[in-house]
């Protein structure tokens, strides 16, 4: 099973740490794929959940293990340009990912190739998916 890591998070949110660059890589040295949050302004890409907070560059966002969650138009745009994993949602029950995945709303059915999203939020008694991204993926990896 695939564990992403949400933001960077693997033991709970950390909201001063969140989308850091840092943060990120520590994660993926763990061994966990990590979902961050992707905007373009001004030709250049930064990550922040709610605003443009860090500066990043395109080798960033095309490492092995990064999964890019746009959150504006251009960000979308400039992602379908890279060698990278990438994805558009607002409230959508299922969203396909860019590398043929269905990113699933918490408290929506699982299908087989699903990445459970944020299963804290809900109340499954038996994940049958693809992949988990959660705040606490680290729960996960004894579990599984």
């Amino acid at each position: 099973m695939k564990l992403i890591s949400h933001r960077g998070n693997i033991s709970g949110p950390n909201i001063n740490y969140e989308n850091n660059p840092d943060y990120i890589v520590e994660t993926l040295k763990l061994g966990y794929d990590v979902e961050i949050d992707v905007r373009f302004f001004d030709g250049s890409f930064y990550l922040g959940h709610d605003k443009k907070q860090y500066k990043v560059n395109h080798d960033f966002l095309e490492k092995k293990g990064i999964w890019c969650h746009a959150k504006n138009f251009e960000a979308l745009e400039k992602l379908e340009k890279l060698n990278c994993i990438y994805f558009w949602h607002e409230n959508d029950d299922y969203t396909l990912t860019s590398n043929g995945y269905i990113w699933t709303f918490p408290k929506k059915k699982l299908l087989e190739k699903s990445i459970c999203v944020l299963p804290e939020k809900s109340n499954y008694k038996l994940i049958k998916c693809y992949g988990i991204c959660s705040d606490y993926i680290m729960k996960y990896k004894i579990i599984i």
